[in-house]
């Protein structure tokens, strides 16, 4: 027998070969495709063969080598096929299922939730928009033209090579576009992420989340925005809330305030909270700046209107005595999973 006829012979025992079990398949693969398989002798037989057939003898072994290794990969998957029929009929379909894990709402979220409720109860609608922002919305409309010092509080995120479109640094932006499309009555609020190039640490952070309002129509005055946030800060904090207003600059507003809630300086987490001093500030607010009226062409000479910012992760913080700020953002499951039983 001839080397030709010992390789034809191999060839045709590997097709006859019957691979039943995960074991012989293990075995055909020691045999055939292992590191001292039975095939690798016979290239040795290449000195024996005649220079005129060397070439034919090449082919004829590469066809054995993926003749084994062709063997191998179909009966592989033979298996796993029967595995799985096998597994699929052992199911029980009437077994009940396990019960997964419970989620929760994230405190940002809950936060915001409670905020907006509290404001839809008094008439203000939910107003959203882009969080890509126009330079002309996110600053010009409120009063902060190309040269105006006022830029300078907000760090920005401009889009790249752009000086034109960027990042909201405030949610701001949202009520000059409703001022510029909505005839006066308005009253509303504006909750959205925000941006700002910051140093991230334990109390500030390059995003956050804030709830602005926004109310104009005739004869609005100071008064009414002091009892809509005296109102808000009993909702929010409890019907004995104290609140007091400091005065304040913001280029959209005129004149501008902080609102500060008492904590108190009775236990460690208030005396934290607010360094000592028993106030907490908790929102900036103030009468719209008539040129920010003019500017979405709505009358100053006939109507008036205050805004109020409030930021989320703050009162978030406070709420929950959460000390870093960060860990809103890192998606830490420990964390989250303690408000499982947050409503």
């Amino acid at each position: 027998m001839d080397v030709f006829e010992k390789v034809q012979k191999l060839i045709d025992h590997i097709v006859a070969t019957e691979i039943a079990d995960m074991e012989s398949l293990e075995k055909f693969r020691i045999e055939y495709l292992g590191s001292k398989n039975s095939i690798k002798p016979l290239f040795a037989e290449i000195k024996n063969v005649d220079n005129s057939r060397k070439k034919e003898f090449g082919q004829t072994m590469n066809t054995l080598k993926q003749t084994a290794q062709d063997k191998y990969d179909s009966s592989k998957l033979d298996l796993a096929k029967v595995a799985q029929s096998d597994e699929a009929a052992s199911l029980d379909l009437s077994l009940p299922t396990p019960i997964s894990g419970i989620g929760s709402r994230h405190p940002i979220s809950m936060v915001m939730n409670r905020l907006i409720k509290i404001f839809e109860r008094i008439g203000f609608a939910v107003a959203e928009e882009r969080e890509i922002e126009d330079d002309w919305h996110n600053f010009t409309a409120m009063n902060t033209p190309d040269d105006h010092p006022a830029r300078d509080m907000q760090d920005t995120f401009y889009l790249l090579n752009s000086t034109e479109h960027l990042l909201r640094t405030h949610t701001s932006s949202v009520q000059s576009r409703v001022m510029t499309t909505t005839e006066p009555p308005i009253r509303i609020i504006a909750p959205g992420r925000v941006y700002r190039n910051e140093t991230i640490s334990a109390r500030s952070h390059c995003q956050f989340h804030q709830v602005e309002g926004l109310y104009i129509d005739e004869n609005v005055s100071f008064a009414d925005m002091k009892q809509t946030l005296m109102y808000f800060a009993k909702e929010m904090y409890g019907p004995e809330t104290k609140i007091r207003l400091r005065p304040s600059y913001f280029p959209f507003t005129e004149p501008s305030a902080e609102m500060d809630v008492w904590m108190g300086t009775d236990n460690d987490t208030a005396k934290r909270l607010t360094k000592g001093t028993g106030w907490l500030e908790v929102l900036g607010c103030g009468m719209v700046d008539p040129n920010v009226l003019k500017n979405c062409n709505i009358d100053p000479e006939k109507y008036t209107g205050f805004a109020f910012g409030i930021g989320i992760e703050r009162s978030a913080m406070q709420m929950y005595d959460i000390s870093d700020i960060r860990m809103f953002f890192e998606n830490d499951v420990r964390f989250l999973s303690q408000f499982n039983s947050v409503i």
